[in-house]
């Protein structure tokens, strides 16, 4: 029996089952070609009790964790964001030189290297050594540590506790949240502030998002489900925006709940009352979300069939988990796809994983003039349509898949 990982209440209602899928980040080098890949169930459940939508834990996060293919800073439209973001929480909090600022899951110093440039004390904490290893070289001060209650004492021998705390996109990675939520309320100043930042429950239904469903998402969240976890452990949501960044995220406002500091904003209560419209405060909002997929899937595969039919030759951008969800899920391999490419070094020459398809240089786009171009990152379609034409001359026709299969001449 499954247990929810929030509430501890045994959960047996399926959200979507995706079938079997390798782990979304485990890319595989020309010498693994022959080896067999590990699948693991991709079933969603959701919990009658909080309602958090989450999967079952196969591997430990420290196996998914430790080594990581994913580097923040080859999205200039993530790096933008990321310094809108600083200025902003900088002028609205106050955060100075004589501030404290710990980032979790702070990737390769994509962020924390703003506060650097402004003289802001930080310290990231992440548990890739490989990433982390990275910031360090930019300046980034970096622990090399999973985040959760026990380390957040152990930090404490240290640092003092942290003015501001930033989560950007790690709240789904952690399997003991718990344990995680109860860090922050440990490591959080009297009168500080949490911002956490996730993909929204309400924009995955509402946009058949399924494919941002993989093995290292534990958890998916809403607003409802949130803040449940959060005032668990004594926090408070006091703000919420609404962000575009990968397909429609969240931005949570959290301080200490005994905090007289930060009044609750109006933003609050109207996005819950935005999900209560929606269903998301009741098991029956969650029914219904596999059939998207489904037509989702049979749509994406007769145009691709078609497509090979009439001779047409399809290759891919991007090697993200998603698109490795997506791929499996649909059984799509070399057989519809050429090849895809990155901007990453650190999956260039490397295979999808489960569909063998190779991850060539950008630039090949142009020299092996595709008919087609698959986005698979589709929530940064604009700023990869630009940098494919502008940048390499592609001729080719685009296409995404999500909500609906959006060709774009």
């Amino acid at each position: 029996m499954v247990k929810c990982r929030a509430c501890e209440t045994p959960i047996t209602k399926s959200f979507v089952d995706l079938g079997v899928s390798p782990l979304g980040n485990s890319y595989l080098r020309p010498d693994q070609m022959a080896d067999m890949e590990p699948f693991y169930p991709l079933h969603a459940l959701v919990c009658d009790e909080c309602l958090l939508v989450q999967l079952d834990e196969f591997e430990s996060p420290e196996h998914i964790f430790t080594e990581y293919a994913y580097f923040s800073s080859y999205s200039s439209t993530w790096l933008d964001h990321s310094r809108q973001y600083v200025d902003d929480v900088v002028k609205r909090f106050g955060i100075g030189t004589s501030s404290f600022v710990v980032e979790i899951a702070s990737n390769d110093g994509y962020l924390l290297k703003n506060f650097v440039r402004l003289g802001i004390p930080c310290l990231g904490i992440e548990p890739a050594q490989n990433v982390a290893e990275v910031a360090r070289k930019i300046a980034v001060p970096t622990h090399c540590a999973f985040f959760n209650r026990a380390e957040a004492g152990r930090l404490l021998s240290q640092y003092r506790r942290a003015d501001l705390m930033v989560a950007n996109n790690v709240f789904a990675h952690v399997s003991q949240l718990n344990s995680f939520v109860a860090g922050f309320k440990l490591f959080l100043a009297a009168d500080g502030v949490i911002t956490f930042e996730f993909p929204h429950l309400l924009q995955l239904i509402e946009n058949g998002q399924f494919d941002t469903i993989y093995h290292e998402h534990f958890s998916y969240f809403s607003l409802h489900s949130a803040k449940s976890v959060l005032a668990r452990h004594g926090l408070r949501i006091f703000d919420v925006e609404t962000l575009p960044t990968h397909g429609g995220s969240l931005r949570l406002f959290v301080c200490h709940d005994e905090s007289k500091k930060h009044e609750s904003q109006p933003r609050v209560a109207a996005l819950g009352d935005l999900e209560k419209k929606a269903g998301l405060e009741g098991i029956d909002g969650y029914t219904g979300f596999a059939e998207t997929v489904h037509r989702i899937k049979r749509d994406l595969l007769g145009f691709l069939i078609k497509a090979r039919e009439g001779g047409k030759r399809i290759a891919a951008y991007g090697a993200p988990a998603k698109g490795n969800t997506l791929l499996n899920f649909c059984g799509i391999g070399t057989d519809f796809v050429d090849f895809t490419v990155d901007k990453s070094p650190h999956k260039q020459g490397k295979f999808l994983p489960g569909s063998r398809i190779p991850i060539l240089r950008p630039e090949e786009l142009a020299a092996r003039k595709p008919d087609y171009v698959w986005i698979l990152p589709w929530n940064l379609e604009a700023e990869i349509i630009k940098q494919c034409r502008e940048d390499y001359g592609v001729k080719a026709t685009f296409f995404v898949s999500h909500p609906r299969l959006k060709v774009i001449p």
